[in-house]
């Protein structure tokens, strides 16, 4: 996207007046966490993997004793014992001998290798090789993965099942997330009528309502419908209001020019601080965005799609800036 275009540098007029990360931080359930935006950094309690392990059914052997190894002269390995996946420690592995493995089994330091099933003969109580093996042949080394102390997830990570199951494997039951901002969901016009009423001549159904809501649920956010407003200012302002004191943002459809006013520019600017009167885009003049109480007002176009597009692309990156989301601006939707 063009950085320059009036849509991103409205974008931009908004999110730097919107506090970073202006939610609290709540404590979530691994089971109830997907979807949630991290608080805070989570750092890797132990190494990953917690101790060396084969990755791959066989037996593990010094590498030394390989060294030799060829089709003109096999080596044989007598087979010494097994280390089962859950056993605490590895047996001492001498010379000319090999212990059974399976993958996860746990394995020493040092230079030894895991010679896999497929390349060896098996024999009675033996097996041989007949090819040399490198150090660390099939073992998957303590914190090859990931080491104490670095950052496994990262504050702002939209968390996804991967990163529960990261957190499950240090010993996580919860996470810090930020709370899920409150969106006070306002439609407006006086033609508008709610979506469960017999349609009139003259009325639309509110569909904005339910659809917006959605789309904030989407978001990550929780929607409260406020109801819709009558084009009279004063009672839009008393509601309006009420919602700034309670709620963490406001979204408004509709109602953007009322009589030929700019009814909503002047109702963002009574509860505020007004940031964006209209983007000079298609469809643009109805998206208008202030600030009150370092929380953001987003108001769109009352015709449904134009109303959706409006949220994606300026409500959702207020909620991205309210949770501290990793996130880029969100592009236009043609």
């Amino acid at each position: 996207m063009n950085e320059d275009s009036p849509l991103v540098n409205a974008q931009k007029r908004l999110i730097d007046a919107i506090p970073f990360r202006h939610m609290t931080a709540e404590p979530c359930a691994l089971s109830q966490a997907v979807g949630r935006v991290l608080y805070e950094d989570v750092l890797c309690a132990m190494d990953s993997p917690p101790y060396h392990r084969a990755i791959a059914e066989g037996f593990v052997v010094n590498t030394a004793d390989t060294a030799a190894a060829s089709e003109e002269a096999p080596v044989t390995f007598a087979i010494a014992g097994e280390v089962k996946p859950g056993d605490e420690a590895c047996p001492p592995i001498n010379n000319g001998q090999g212990l059974r493995v399976a993958t996860g089994s746990l394995l020493p330091d040092g230079a030894v290798s895991v010679v896999r099933m497929w390349d060896c003969t098996l024999g009675e109580g033996n097996f041989t090789i007949t090819r040399p093996f490198a150090p660390r042949f099939f073992v998957e080394d303590k914190g090859c993965d990931i080491k104490q102390g670095d950052v496994l997830l990262s504050a702002g990570a939209t968390l996804t099942p991967m990163d529960l199951g990261l957190a499950a494997a240090q010993g996580l039951s919860e996470l810090s997330v930020a709370r899920r901002p409150k969106v006070a969901v306002f439609s407006s016009g006086d033609e508008v009528i709610p979506h469960t009423e017999p349609l009139r001549p003259g009325a639309i159904r509110d569909s904005n309502s339910v659809m917006l809501a959605a789309a904030v649920l989407q978001a990550g956010g929780i929607a409260e419908f406020y109801g819709i407003m009558r084009d009279d200012f004063d009672h839009f302002l008393a509601e309006a209001g009420r919602a700034v004191k309670h709620a963490d943002m406001l979204l408004i459809s509709g109602g953007t020019a009322v009589g030929g006013t700019d009814f909503i520019a002047d109702l963002v600017r009574a509860l505020g601080e007004l940031i964006v009167d209209g983007v000079p885009m298609r469809s643009g003049k109805p998206l208008i965005m202030g600030i009150a109480r370092d929380k953001p007002i987003i108001c769109v176009a009352g015709h449904p799609p134009e109303a959706l597009r409006g949220f994606r692309l300026f409500g959702s990156a207020a909620l991205n800036r309210l949770l501290g989301r990793q996130a880029g601006v969100p592009e236009d939707i043609q």
